[in-house]
């Protein structure tokens, strides 16, 4: 290609779609009815392109404390199970995670990730310390996989306000997985928890449209006529990688 017309698509190139909570829903319905994925499937395709974000973005060589201790935080629905698989990936790779569920699911798939971690020796905590020091002291990051983008943010059951109000005070980075925990999917919070880091799953949604932290987007599985339907523009994934830094 020559420079003129590589210049002449630079300028034609779309940007990046933002989605709607009924777009994001409605194109995970499409992967699992019309393309024939599973939902355990997708759940480890993203649970593991989110541990390797959190490689990226806190390298084991850049972590503060002598042990790569990170808590992650799994709510009881799809970001919950995201959030298992995440713990194992990042266990493979060396961090060492300690799981807290506030609340157990009765879901068999996300009954089955906990065993998974279980079986890797991955601990987990009863309660979470409301003395946040305590966290601080004993973690380098958290990965907040609590409330995804089907949660009712207006209408947030106990207990998560009440661990929010804790992660809102800790000094150690937060991770978000998608959508973070209490925000609504359409628009940016003003007084929610505030990640140093999101990860967008499949594409960003419209509350991430004005995120300043570091933004990555896992979704590099997702079919081309799908792509094409809903106008995503997604960017090129630099050479074989799952995910890119937005």
């Amino acid at each position: 290609m020559n420079h003129s017309s590589a210049e002449a698509r630079a300028e034609t190139i779309e940007p990046l779609r933002y989605l709607s909570k009924g777009e994001a829903a409605a194109i995970e319905t499409e992967l699992l009815r019309d393309y024939r994925f599973g939902q355990q499937q997708l759940i480890e395709i993203w649970g593991q392109a989110c541990a390797l974000a959190i490689t990226k973005a806190f390298p084991l060589s850049s972590l503060a404390k002598k042990q790569p201790t990170v808590l992650v935080i799994c709510g009881p629905d799809q970001n919950g199970s995201i959030g298992l698989v995440c713990a194992r990936h990042l266990r493979m790779y060396e961090y060492e995670p300690t799981i807290y569920h506030p609340q157990r699911s009765s879901q068999s798939l996300h009954q089955d990730f906990t065993v998974q971690c279980e079986k890797m020796d991955i601990p987990s905590l009863s309660y979470l310390p409301t003395e946040v020091q305590l966290i601080n002291d004993a973690y380098n990051l958290v990965i907040d996989a609590m409330l995804g983008p089907d949660a009712d943010c207006a209408n947030i059951k106990e207990p998560y306000p009440g661990i929010l109000v804790t992660l809102k005070q800790v000094k150690i980075p937060i991770a978000s997985v998608d959508v973070p925990s209490g925000w609504d999917v359409e628009e940016p919070s003003q007084d929610g928890i505030n990640p140093e880091v999101l990860i967008s799953l499949t594409a960003p949604k419209k509350c991430a449209i004005s995120f300043s932290g570091k933004h990555f987007l896992a979704g590099r599985f997702l079919p081309y006529d799908i792509q094409k339907k809903y106008e995503l523009n997604l960017p090129d994934y630099p050479g074989t990688d799952c995910l890119i830094e937005l």
